[in-house]
């Protein structure tokens, strides 16, 4: 993992292009659309601080040092990224939503029977090419759609209360990663045909307050085949975990004689409404879900100090290294000055 993100990093800055865009604001189906505005969300410092665990990208960070590379500000060239926007040419009063898809093909392409609802919703749609599932997660596919949202932003009037990220498949997986790490940009997340459980080492939480934002204002839909098991299951399993980390904002919808395949018109219509539905969470339950996840990794965290007292570091790392996995941003930064005292990061 860190030989590859040291190559996210790299050697050489890319040239960033600023300034705005200087295509209008078309509406229709736009293919090989190029964008020139770069986010600072989407920089290769951030990248890990919100989807990498704290030692994971604090050993990313010395790693990095020790090769004596400098580090790119930007992982994607964005003159040499295409893009495919889908734009109803009726404006809400509210300003356009808009959903980021995250593919598991290479193309950049709007499914054709999406875009009357995407009509009916005032929704824009944004893919990017090559960011399908032979791509590089960390390197490709989350800046690239971080960059989709930012530059349609920028040439579009977006209501930011409806601003979602989806993808199918192997991109729905993705998509459940950027929303996690960045609810501050997405309300809300269109999980179609693919899913994962949350808190452990490939999907770690990110800092407490970004999670808290996730747990109070992001909306996930689960929308999947009624034939496709595996992937049924695999949202079930998805689902347990959002309760268990105190999400209680989901919807889940089946497709009925449907396999592993992308949504008709109708599903994904209902899917689109059911992403507007955000339901807030009650506040009791909320407070009170959040003091157990608390009250559980002081008590670990409290288990790790107790063992580097008497000098049993190897324990007290290992049991560093589960509290990462499972607690991930919550645990920092006391779990960052932990393993310096152990000497873990050294």
């Amino acid at each position: 993992m860190i030989a590859r993100c040291l190559l996210l990093l790299g050697t050489l800055a890319l040239p960033l292009l600023v300034g705005a865009d200087a295509s209008p604001a078309r509406t229709g189906l736009q293919t090989g659309v190029v964008f020139s505005e770069y986010s600072p969300l989407s920089r290769s410092a951030i990248l890990p601080q919100r989807l990498f665990s704290p030692l994971a990208a604090s050993r990313l960070q010395a790693a990095l040092t020790r090769s004596g590379q400098a580090a790119r500000e930007q992982s994607i060239d964005l003159t040499q990224e295409r893009f495919a926007v889908y734009v109803p040419d009726t404006e809400p009063a509210q300003g356009y939503a808009l959903l980021v898809f995250v593919p598991p093909w290479e193309a950049a392409t709007v499914p054709r029977n999406w875009t009357a609802a995407l009509d009916r919703h005032g929704m824009i749609f944004v893919s990017a090419a090559k960011s399908g599932n032979d791509a590089s997660v960390v390197d490709r596919r989350e800046p690239l759609a971080l960059l989709a949202a930012h530059n349609i932003m920028q040439r579009y009037r977006i209501d930011p209360a409806r601003v979602y990220v989806g993808g199918f498949s192997g991109g729905s997986r993705v998509a459940l990663r950027v929303a996690l790490g960045y609810p501050d940009v997405f309300r809300g997340a269109l999980l179609e045909a693919g899913s994962d459980p949350i808190g452990d080492a490939q999907i770690p939480l990110p800092p407490t307050e970004l999670f808290k934002q996730f747990q109070q204002s992001t909306r996930l839909v689960y929308l999947t085949g009624k034939d496709d098991t595996f992937h049924l299951d695999q949202d079930a399993h998805s689902r347990r975990s959002m309760q268990e980390w105190c999400v209680f904002d989901v919807h889940a919808e089946t497709v009925a004689w449907t396999g592993h395949e992308s949504a008709g018109t109708a599903a994904f219509s209902r899917a689109l409404d059911a992403l507007g539905g955000h339901e807030q969470p009650s506040a009791d339950k909320l407070a009170a879900c959040r003091a157990r996840i608390e009250n559980e990794m002081t008590a670990q965290l409290r288990q790790v100090e107790d063992l580097s007292a008497r000098g049993k570091t190897a324990e007290a790392r290992k049991l560093l290294e589960k509290i990462d996995v499972r607690y991930a941003g919550l645990a920092a930064p006391r779990s960052i000055e932990l393993a310096e005292k152990t000497g873990d990061l050294h």
